[in-house]
């Protein structure tokens, strides 16, 4: 990484689109809130956050002072919360008949046991919620069991199966305690991909339509930089945002600088289905272009990620020439986390998921907070940085087809 003093950046705009996810954006205003404050405290530079007022999008803006400039940087939260939210109303008996769809999806495709292949965490994050959904039906036929065999024993024996009327009881506590679970949640979010192959729902197309248009809109501001930021299944979004940006010729030869963040992707996860061409042309597309710069960040810490895949490589979807991107990089939790406090988000791993939000007490090469609000652009602050030597490119995807 560059550690020459310069500011190429006075106004960014900064375009995160979150993963599935169906809490208020305010939540990532906070987050970045009280994370920079922490990483700014480290770190030796200040951060200034203030709420927007009077905007049809969510966001924030911030005043970033460190390396000596001063960076003023316009927050835009793309929401999709409100498709996510509607995707899960499907109840107890629904959640269950999703489970079996989409189990079936990825083993009858092959595409569970090949993501197997590239890392084990997030195929088991993909089995727990099949596992504790079950394992909660299965706890509640006993308590069904248990109290059929009291009124049995002590009421009268055709009572039996009157037991069986805790099931839906006890189905409904353990829906309810999912804050603590993320059962549902989960099994939702792995449903929604699978629901058709690994195509985009007609829903999500019409909410990137309007992404790409909005990013669009900043491409023809003054600002020095556009800065798209994707997390987790908002990565894969983003990359099919961004390719529709460029095709459409929305990128302006004397526009500001296009960068591309992606965090925590999961984007094998769809691109390993069937019916997922349009992502598929998406990353083959996106990864050859002139017009961006694409940094993948992951870290192997982070058991929801597929760390350090490059989502083009393991696609089967990389030119023979002509691949630029995405550069891949590891933010290292166990090195750039102290020992106390990795020891303290080991286990937690939702939390860790996030922590490429989040401040880092042992600092290094990624600092989201110096990437979002410093006076490099992305390309500049990552030009000398050689990809991670532990990245996977192997082509592990059984479908390949681009066809439209």
């Amino acid at each position: 990484m560059s550690s020459l003093p310069q500011q190429t950046v006075r106004r960014r705009r900064v375009f995160y689109i979150p993963g599935y996810d169906p809490i208020h954006p305010r939540r990532y205003r906070e987050l970045y809130r009280k994370e920079g404050a922490e990483q700014a405290e480290i770190s030796g530079y200040a951060i200034d956050l203030q709420a927007k007022r009077g905007k049809k999008r969510y966001g924030w803006s911030v005043r970033g002072e460190m390396d000596g400039a001063t960076v003023d940087a316009e927050f835009d939260v793309l929401v999709w919360s409100d498709i996510v939210r509607d995707s899960m109303e499907r109840g107890i008996v629904g959640t269950y008949l999703l489970m079996i769809r989409t189990a079936w999806v990825y083993i009858a495709s092959g595409a569970l046991f090949r993501l197997m292949r590239l890392r084990k965490g997030p195929v088991i994050a993909a089995l727990y919620p099949v596992g504790f959904l079950l394992v909660q039906l299965v706890i509640a036929l006993l308590l069904a069991w248990g109290l059929g065999s009291l009124l049995a024993a002590y009421v009268h024996p055709w009572l039996f199966w009157a037991g069986l009327v805790v099931v839906p009881f006890a189905l409904e506590w353990f829906r309810r305690k999912d804050n603590k679970f993320f059962a549902y949640y989960l099994m939702h979010d792995y449903a929604y991909s699978a629901r058709h192959r690994g195509a985009e729902p007609p829903e999500l197309e019409t909410r990137m339509a309007r992404f790409t248009a909005e990013i669009a809109d900043a491409m023809r501001s003054d600002v020095d930089e556009v800065l798209v930021v994707g997390h987790s299944s908002g990565a894969h979004l983003a990359v099919s945002v961004l390719a529709d940006l460029i095709r459409l010729g929305y990128v302006p030869a004397n526009g500001p600088t296009l960068s591309f963040l992606s965090l925590g992707q999961v984007v094998p996860m769809v691109s390993f289905l069937p019916d997922a061409k349009r992502l598929r042309r998406d990353l083959a597309f996106l990864c050859t272009r002139s017009e961006l710069t694409w940094v993948d960040v992951t870290a192997p810490g982070d058991g929801c990620a597929f760390a350090l895949c490059d989502p083009v490589a393991v696609s089967g979807v990389a030119p023979e020439e002509g691949k630029r991107w995405p550069l891949i990089l590891s933010a290292a939790f166990t090195q750039t986390l102290s020992p106390e406090r990795w020891k303290a988000l080991r286990w937690r791993f939702f939390r860790l998921h996030f922590q490429y939000l989040c401040a880092f007490d042992q600092p290094g090469d990624y600092d989201y907070f110096r990437i979002t609000a410093g006076p490099m652009t992305l390309s500049e602050r990552f030009e000398d940085r050689p990809p991670s030597p532990s990245r996977i490119e192997i082509a592990a995807s059984k479908y390949t087809s681009t066809a439209a």
